[in-house]
């Protein structure tokens, strides 16, 4: 009869998620993770497999907790759409703005991360990438369609082109804040991708 696991593997999965946003895949050894997660070498082994299966089920945590965040804002009622989109904008700021006071540096985000270290070299963190990114599309796309509507979105350009525009700012902000800049050089950034949408 096989013991039963004597921790919480979704506390351990979040250790972990946590690990490797902060140093990435590569650079995590499996001490790392050991130590981020309370675990042993075989208790991680026998739960996750491998490191990269460990990776594979922390980056869809990662992507699937950080998107809901985000969707949740795109789709709240009672303000424009064009405020639903600053209000993403100014969400993604204040959260590197927390994630440098706690850590001492912003860190910026996991998904992004991983496009820049494992790109296309990783299909299985690619395709949860890619995944993920369609869901963003799909909701700035319905954001921008329903600005045009409701008045607060001007801007003629096509929906697709300005939702990529809008989910490529969100990650300049990302890098930029992992870069150095600081709250008034992002919400500058943001500003300007505002503008974008009236003109």
């Amino acid at each position: 009869m096989a013991r039963p696991r004597t921790f919480d593997e979704e506390r351990a999965l979040d250790a972990a998620m946590r690990t490797f946003w902060e140093k990435g895949y590569e650079a995590t050894s499996t001490q790392d993770l050991c130590d981020a997660t309370g675990l042993g070498r075989s208790s991680i082994y026998n739960t996750f497999k491998s490191k990269h299966d460990l990776f594979e089920r922390a980056l869809s945590r990662y992507l699937d907790a950080m998107t809901a965040t985000h969707l949740a804002v795109l789709e709240e009622p009672g303000r424009s759409a064009a405020g639903r989109i600053r209000a993403l904008l100014a969400q993604v700021i204040e959260s590197e703005a927390e994630c440098r006071a706690a850590a001492g540096r912003a860190l910026g985000c996991l998904g992004v991360n991983t496009v820049v270290e494992l790109g296309a070299r990783d299909p299985a963190a690619a395709a949860l990438l890619e995944r993920d990114t369609a869901r963003r599309l799909a909701a700035l796309r319905a954001a921008v369609e329903a600005g045009r509507r409701d008045g607060s979105i001007t801007s003629v350009r096509d929906p697709d082109a300005l939702a990529r525009f809008l989910n490529a700012t969100v990650a300049g902000l990302r890098v930029s804040s992992q870069g150095g800049a600081d709250r008034a050089a992002l919400e500058a950034m943001a500003e300007i991708a505002m503008d974008a949408l009236t003109r």
